[in-house]
């Protein structure tokens, strides 16, 4: 006997399962929980199985009646509606734009940090539109080129190189998944306009960076800014690794800082040797922000680091363009001018760097830390750093008034600060010229 809606709804569990029939194989199954469930009973290639249509009352019963006879009419053809079903399926799950989004799982599960899987995100987006919603296996060279013309177009090559990097991954990812057998980004090769690579402004000139050192010191802005800077030239991070600094990862009983892997670049813990100066930094500091848990809280909230601008930002204000000084420019600085003075190992400049051996084999083998080396090495830097700084500078006389010539700038003029103030100012005005 035909179901009718209000057998369906009336339907009450009892304490085993009840199975109500419509014909056509089409049955309500009550179970003792109260659930109700749309089941389709039917037979192929000579074995019973069954199909689930879903739950009433969201499946009405009409619907289900309407997925019954789309299933008989699969049979009919000599379809099975079940292997029919796990076929679109899996179609929807190797789309291109479902394979990204486990990926990028992937990429958390594994502990990537978060401004890494944010440009990930970043760059599959401009992916998604032309083809997220294809099935990986039907996406050819041509349409991922098409898709990243329309990121070069605007000009951003570096950008469209990234990209193109990443569709790769994914279908890496794909085919290691065994959901895709090719990596079409491989015929790409070549094909997008190569960008200008640009390196970081950096003052490696000794000279230039006593001036340097001399203008940080007397840099008139947030005093924590001023600590970071004179950290960046004695330690030498990455501005990031720098800005979100814990004040739990100082031991200053051992004169070291510990940085964990989840913060470092190449997902390594590295340790830091501080030397005296270092220590006489981050002790006038923690009077400063040593009530929170971060070296450089944000002014806005205590709970955020300073902002990856913050100290650029600083630099320009001193009168050192882009093109002159950057805080990423400060490693370059170390790099150049540890290994051009001949003391020290070049493994333990690039330990102390937190750089990774490219060649895979010598990576095997070069696990050595060199920290003894780098603990005598970042001792004579800051001790270095010292005598550049106190270099050229002297007591001269302005408008009456004593004051401590710091630099002479390319376009500012004389650098000063007057000796009797107890707050130290930068004064800069091209007039100074015209007097000496």
């Amino acid at each position: 006997m035909a179901l009718s809606d209000v057998k369906c709804r009336n339907a009450r569990p009892i304490s085993k399962l009840v199975k109500l029939s419509d014909g056509g194989g089409l049955q309500l199954w009550v179970q003792p929980t109260g659930s109700r469930l749309w089941r389709l009973a039917y037979r192929f290639g000579g074995k019973q199985k069954l199909l689930a249509l879903g739950s009433y009352p969201l499946i009405s019963l009409a619907e289900a009646r309407e997925a019954r006879d789309t299933a008989k009419r699969l049979l009919l053809r000599g379809i099975d509606p079940a292997q029919e079903r796990k076929s679109q399926k899996t179609s929807a799950e190797d789309t291109f734009r479902s394979i990204a989004e486990d990926y990028v799982d992937k990429l958390k599960k594994e502990g990537r940090a978060d401004r890494t899987i944010t440009k990930v995100k970043w760059l599959l987006d401009f992916a998604y539109p032309t083809f997220g919603d294809k099935s990986v296996r039907e996406i050819d060279p041509a349409t991922i080129l098409a898709a990243l013309r329309s990121v070069e177009v605007r000009g951003r090559y570096e950008s469209a190189r990234r990209m193109r990097s990443t569709i790769g991954s994914v279908f890496r990812y794909a085919i290691a998944t065994a959901r895709a057998d090719v990596d079409p980004t491989i015929a790409l090769r070549g094909a997008l306009v190569g960008p200008t690579v640009t390196p970081r402004a950096a003052v490696t000139d000794p000279k230039a960076l006593g001036g340097l050192l001399r203008a940080i010191n007397a840099f008139d802005g947030q005093p924590t800014t001023r600590a970071a800077l004179r950290l960046m030239a004695l330690l030498f991070p990455r501005p990031g690794e720098l800005r979100a600094a814990g004040w739990d990862e100082f031991d200053f009983e051992s004169s070291v800082w510990s940085i964990p892997e989840g913060r470092m670049k190449m997902r390594r813990p590295h340790r830091v040797p501080l030397s005296r100066q270092a220590v006489s930094v981050l002790t006038s500091l923690r009077e400063i922000s040593g009530g929170g848990s971060l070296l450089f809280p944000s002014v806005r909230s205590g709970s955020r680091p300073i902002s990856d601008n913050t100290l650029n930002a600083a630099l320009r204000r001193m009168g050192y363009g882009k093109e002159e000084a950057t805080a990423h420019g400060f490693r370059a600085t170390a790099s150049t001018l540890l290994n051009e003075c001949g003391k020290w190992h070049p493994d333990a400049v690039e330990r102390q760097l937190a750089h990774i051996e490219n060649n895979d084999v010598r990576r095997a083998y070069a696990r050595a830390e060199h920290w003894e080396e780098r603990v005598r090495m970042m001792q004579w830097w800051a001790d270095y750093l010292d005598e550049l700084e106190s270099k050229n500078s002297r007591v001269i006389s302005i408008g009456g008034r004593e004051a401590s010539l710091l630099s002479i700038h390319p376009r500012e003029g004389l650098v000063w600060k007057p000796t009797a103030t107890v707050r130290q100012t930068t004064r800069r005005t091209s007039n100074l010229r015209k007097s000496h």
